[in-house]
């Protein structure tokens, strides 16, 4: 992948999240979310990219989403899978809490697991990492 489009992809999170930023503490989780969603799925389209939604938010919960399947970027450049959730924490940005990020992560065309839409414990560490890291272990 190149690395260039590491910009691109943070100007994407950072439009989603000053698109939710407008709703904060307005008390509808579902508008922030949508407006979140709707600005990710602008900017995305506006890479280089021939990308696919792979791991999104939506379908459990009912709320607005980037869509698995969705396709995503101009339709050239690489092809690349791409893992979202526009707004995680969209209870706290409703409420006008703290602590709510916009998530983008890309990879390689075929690098992601393409599980089924479900709440899942996750932790992301560098292949050094492998082998050494259990979620059911203490610290």
């Amino acid at each position: 992948m190149r690395r260039e489009l590491a910009i691109e992809f943070s100007r994407v999170t950072e439009a989603a999240a000053l698109a939710g930023y407008k709703w904060l503490g307005r008390g509808d989780k579902n508008v922030a979310d949508g407006a979140a969603v709707e600005a990710m799925r602008f900017f995305l389209n506006g890479i280089n990219i021939d990308g696919e939604i792979v791991i999104g938010e939506g379908e459990i919960d009912d709320a607005p989403m980037l869509y698995i399947g969705e396709k995503v970027g101009t339709g050239n450049g690489d092809a690349v899978d791409i893992a979202v959730d526009p707004i995680e924490g969209t209870r706290m940005t409703a409420m006008g809490q703290p602590n709510a990020i916009a998530v983008l992560a890309v990879g390689e065309q075929g690098s992601f697991l393409k599980a089924p839409d479900m709440y899942m414990e996750k932790l992301i560490v560098g292949p050094g990492a492998r082998g050494a890291i259990d979620l059911d272990k203490s610290l």
